[in-house]
């Protein structure tokens, strides 16, 4: 089993490998929280991260050879049925798994990334690294933690500045009722958590995470919604607003 140092250099790799190949490989999940939570890695317990990554939508005929090239196996049969959205590769050494979206990060909710993938040279854009934690509708202990160590170690503003995008999120969340409910649950999930247990935090360090999490919350109340947000928000929780993910199997 590859360790975690093992594994990043690997992410590095490929993606150093795949822009060569003019392939747009940018990482999310566990190894994308673990790049841009390097000040302070308390939160980031992994004994084998995934290995998470997205590729434009147009370039998703490339990923095959360009896998097979870098020394994985495809995984057939689902590539075969689902080549166009998800792709999956294995490590013929280790047997470690590669899991690729193509095209719109798509879980419990939606998030574009039409023209995003340039935006950072590792990982997708904060902001959407950020949604596609609190996305869960399932929550659990260690997606609370990414995202607590994603807002520890990134302020929250302009994305220019390589803060967490908030006027982003806020405006995916303004057009996506079910992504506003999803990351207001989420959020107070968090902050619920944050008061309710002692995790590791010094008290200025709690406040810094809960006021963050605070301005997103704040923010996305404040923000103007179309009229179908508003039409939508009348029906509420009694229809079901996320789709259920299926876990695939190795």
């Amino acid at each position: 089993m590859q360790t975690l140092p093992e594994l990043v250099s690997e992410m590095n790799r490929l993606i150093t490998e795949a822009d060569a190949n003019q392939i747009h490989l940018r990482a999310f999940g566990g190894l994308a929280i673990y790049a841009h939570s390097q000040n302070d890695l308390r939160f980031f317990h992994r004994d084998s991260p995934d290995v998470d990554f997205m590729v434009p939508r147009r370039e998703w005929r490339k990923l095959e050879p360009f896998f097979q090239q870098m020394g994985y196996s495809p995984h057939k049969q689902f590539n075969l049925l689902n080549g166009s959205q998800r792709q999956i590769y294995y490590d013929k050494v280790t047997g470690h798994r590669i899991d690729i979206l193509v095209g719109d990060f798509e879980m419990c909710h939606k998030l574009p990334l039409n023209g995003r993938f340039r935006s950072h040279p590792i990982t997708i854009p904060l902001a959407e690294l950020f949604l596609s934690k609190a996305q869960i509708v399932e929550l659990n202990r260690k997606d609370a933690f990414d995202i607590i160590s994603l807002v520890l170690n990134n302020d929250i503003g302009d994305e220019r500045e390589g803060k967490i995008g908030l006027e982003r999120i806020a405006w995916l969340c303004a057009h996506d009722w079910g992504l506003h409910k999803t990351t207001s649950i989420t959020l107070k999930r968090v902050e619920d958590l944050l008061l309710a247990e002692d995790i590791g935090l010094s008290r200025a360090e709690r406040e810094i995470v809960l006021q963050r999490v605070r301005k997103i919350a704040s923010f996305l109340e404040s923000m103007p919604k179309p009229v179908r947000w508003k039409m939508r928000n009348v029906v509420g929780t009694r229809l079901r607003w996320y789709a259920e993910v299926e876990e695939v199997d190795q």
